[in-house]
């Protein structure tokens, strides 16, 4: 370790804040290089230990200060985290101070900077302290008032909260005001300004309130947030009638940006976005488009009250908001879409990202004991782990009390900043339930394993769950958990022999016994009741039967998954998968979306995990050809079903982004996967790469690119030539390329990134070439390991202008150990050249280090 290694901040050192901020009244002074901010705060005595004024700030140039009036600028001391006022000081005071900042040369996008000529802020986690000086952390809430001066070249001026005042000045310069009268932390203050317009609607709330609604994007956008404004007005619905939660402002505001390192922010009454996650059309966004656009648009809504309205009192705490809130927004679209589908959508991410986290050198707990860089604890496990705690919750209590308990959190901690054991209280109050060893799921990292073993004789069957929490970085050993189990029991022709029920694993061992008249198949951890390993010695046929006929809809698909894998790692014949799937796909009764799920076989990364997972070293190359040889075979004994699910899936219309419409076409191009297989693929994919909507066209090129098809050239250099313009479609064809897993791909990339036109330092254009090439695990695990001198090259090139974004690419070397003692000595060596770089981010040390120290 470094000596001057920065050292971690620790959860158990929390002290309550010497200082709290009223109110705070900012005057901004917009120029691209030389923006003036003037705040005025009103402080007052806080609960912690008495002791001279601390403000954060960075890279801020101090003009002025005063205190109550008085020029105290020289009884100041300052140094490159912040500002120390001593005392003594009365117990209420006014302090206001002039800065200048940079908005231009901020290229870490934290703070107020400059996005293609807007000027925009991002203060979560720690951005407002590079605005201005301040107690930059979440438990100091106060009311803000905003006034915005700008040139007339920037004409709408937006922040949080109200509109006030606004108009010209006598310089020909512009002026607007905002007053946000619910107090806030500083990592939601919010400013917007630049030459933007806005697409309108208006919501009438369930009391009968007016709210203006207004998304606001660049000239010649507003035809593409149709969508938005539609998920938007659909969420805020919801949130009424699914938890009894109005909006409380007169104005909702949402602003795209090109630049941004997030997905997006729930700035209080002002949103912003990556503009990704707002603008479509049939043209221009795909499917999952759409699906992520009213997923995060619903996310950040949500916030207003879990979050924002109720935030959290440290960082530690941040689950607290964000588990919370995906668990609501997993609500929200599966309500308007399909519920089933949905569910393994989130089970499938969650494994791809939470649990490689868990099981790597990057895990901890749902609430982290320590950080270094908290942007670095934006994780999976944070957000998709915290998420399921909730969802457990939620069963474990039932839909009522969940409901009572949720009211009586916004009835006693509105306006507060809180914790983990104030939001588990409330459950605790409204159902008697004592969730202290539920709580471990907060303090204790990794995946729990559930072992099933089974007994039968004549007339009874027992049935016995162990668990085992494995050790991870720091914590060698774990407490029982307590498990809820959702399960069923099947017999014959699927019927249910007991009552489905709810099975609570709370010992290391438990056994459960039931009288039968004859052995069961079991249906467990229906719905993925809980975020853990099952593992349970099941046959073929026993899978092929859940997968025929389990009343759950997740359990058949994880049958499905079950004999899949099997399939392609070659543990199994194919024959037999082939001919479930095939019974499977053609049951007109299940939902389109669902079967293209069981077509859409699991990628060369979840082979890796199983092959780990099974106590093997994983080999890339081999994963690969095993892999691709069991879907060619799959894809010649289904073709002729195949062929004929994909003509009858075409579209009898224009495009709708419906989950209907949406279904048929996932099921279209799930076909198509596995058709470019055969000789009749390239032909159908060339043909469907001239659709006119991006749904039809992008699966297609992806189909020509898989299958080396001579079309795949000349229709690439067309898709480029006509969305050279459109940075969110090029994107999408700079992914394609790169995560093709073809001999070849490295080096197409390298070409890429090359190009003068390659825009690196734009998140979402780094992240669609060189991030995606890190998950292309054919390619990224190359054994000359060229593929990691690629990432890491870059990584050091990003890290100083964005370390934010190069600490969480970083993250594709997490799973090192998985593989051969070659590769993991070449991952090695990129670690550690990286580690030596001189003037390494706080962001992008903390990452390799602990990834290195595993």
């Amino acid at each position: 370790m470094r000596p001057d290694a920065p050292q971690p901040i620790r959860l158990a050192d929390y002290t309550p804040p010497a200082w709290r901020a009223e109110t705070v009244r900012l005057v901004f002074d917009l120029a691209p290089r030389g923006a003036k901010v003037h705040a005025k705060i009103r402080f007052i005595r806080g609960e912690g230990p008495e002791g001279p004024l601390r403000l954060d700030g960075q890279k801020l140039m101090l003009m002025a200060a005063k205190l109550d009036g008085r020029d105290v600028f020289h009884d100041v001391a300052l140094d490159a985290d912040g500002l120390t006022l001593a005392g003594p000081l009365p117990d209420a005071f006014d302090l206001e101070t002039t800065v200048e900042i940079d908005p231009e040369a901020n290229t870490e996008l934290e703070g107020l900077y400059l996005s293609n000529g807007i000027y925009c802020t991002q203060c979560e986690a720690e951005g407002f302290r590079k605005i201005t000086y301040f107690p930059d952390r979440p438990d100091v809430m106060a009311t803000y008032s905003v006034r915005i001066e700008a040139p007339a070249s920037t004409p709408v001026l937006l922040s949080n909260g109200e509109p006030g005042e606004a108009g010209a000045l006598p310089d020909g310069r512009l002026f607007a005001e905002w007053h946000d009268p619910w107090p806030k932390p500083s990592y939601l203050f919010a400013l917007v300004a630049g030459n933007l317009v806005a697409h309108r609607d208006r919501f009438t709330t369930a009391s009968g309130r007016a709210v203006d609604l207004g998304i606001w994007v660049r000239p010649g956008d507003e035809s593409r947030c149709e969508y938005a404004m539609d998920a938007l007005k659909r969420s805020m619905r919801w949130d009424e009638e699914a938890y009894g939660r109005e909006y409380d402002l007169s104005v909702f505001n949402i602003v795209a940006v090109d630049d941004f390192n997030m997905g997006a922010m729930e700035n209080k009454g002002l949103n912003i976005f990556n503009s990704k996650y707002v603008l479509a059309s049939p043209e221009t966004a795909g499917d999952r488009d759409y699906e992520l656009i009213e997923g995060i648009i619903a996310h950040e809504y949500f916030h207003n009250w879990t979050g924002n309205r109720i935030t959290c009192r440290d960082w530690f705490q941040l689950c607290l908001k964000e588990g919370l809130t995906v668990f609501r927004d997993q609500q929200f679209s599966a309500d308007m879409r399909s519920e089933p589908v949905k569910r393994i959508d989130d089970v499938k991410m969650l494994r791809a990202r939470q649990f490689r986290e868990d099981a790597g050198p990057l895990a901890h707990p749902v609430r982290p004991e320590q950080f270094i860089e908290i942007n670095n604890f934006y994780t999976a496990t944070v957000y998709e782990k915290g998420a399921e705690l909730i969802r457990m919750l939620h069963l474990m209590v039932g839909p009522k009390a969940y409901r009572q308990a949720l009211d009586l959190y916004f009835e006693r901690h509105d306006g507060q900043a809180c914790t983990i054991e104030q939001w588990l209280d409330v459950f605790q109050t409204v159902t008697n339930r004592d969730l202290t060893q539920f709580k471990l799921w907060y303090s204790q990292a990794g995946t729990p394993r559930v072992t099933v073993s089974e007994g039968w004789k004549p007339g009874k069957y027992t049935l016995t769950l162990r668990q085992d929490v494995p050790s991870t970085p720091g914590a060698p050993s774990k407490k029982p958990m307590a498990i809820p189990v959702a399960f069923g029991l099947l017999g014959q022709g699927g019927r249910e022999l007991v009552e489905p029920g709810v099975l609570e694993l709370t010992e290391p061992e438990q056994t459960w016994t039931f009288d039968l008249d004859e052995r069961p198949v079991p249906s467990l951890l229906r719905g993925f009741s809980a975020p853990v390993i099952l593992d349970r010695r099941s046959t073929a046929a026993e899978r092929a039967f859940l997968l025929a006929h389990d009343s759950d809809p997740f359990n058949r698909w994880e049958a499905a998954r079950a004999m899949a894998l099997e399939a392609l790692m070659g543990a199994e014949p194919v024959a037999p998968f082939a001919e479930a799937l095939r019974l499977a796909i053609a049951d007109a009764d299940l939902d389109p979306a669902f079967r293209a799920l069981l077509l859409t076989l699991p990628g060369d990364d979840e082979l890796a995990r199983e092959t780990w997972a099974r106590g093997r070293q994983a080999d890339p190359d081999a994963i690969h050809a095993a892999s691709e040889t069991a879907k060619a075979a799959l894809a010649e004994a289904l073709e002729p079903e195949l062929r004929a699910l994909y003509t009858a899936m075409e579209s009898p219309g224009p495009y709708s982004p419906d989950a209907a419409a949406a279904g048929r076409r996932a099921l279209r191009n799930a076909c198509l996967g596995l058709l470019s297989r055969r000789p009749v693929g390239p032909s159908l994919a060339e043909a469907q790469a001239k659709a006119p909507s991006m749904s039809e066209r992008l699966p297609a090129l992806a189909a020509l690119l898989h299958a080396g098809a001579p079309a795949a050239e000349p229709a690439l250099a067309a898709f480029a030539e006509e969305w050279k313009a459109d940075p969110l479609v090029m994107d999408k064809w700079y992914l394609l390329q790169a995560t093709t897993p073809r001999e070849g791909t490295l080096a197409r990339v390298k070409t890429l990134s090359e190009d003068p036109s390659f825009a690196w330092k734009t998140p979402n254009r780094f992240r669609s070439l060189v991030a995606a090439f890190s998950t292309n695990h054919f390619c990224f695990h190359a054994a000359d390991g060229s593929g990691y001198r690629f990432l890491a090259d870059w990584l050091l090139k990003l890290d100083p202008l964005n370390p934010q974004t190069a600490a969480r690419v970083a993250g594709a070397f997490e799973t090192w150990r998985r593989y051969d003692d070659a590769r993991q000595s070449l991952i090695r060596a990129e670690l550690e050249r990286i580690a030596r770089a001189p003037a390494l981010s706080r962001d992008l040390t903390e990452i390799v280090t602990r990834m290195l120290g595993a």
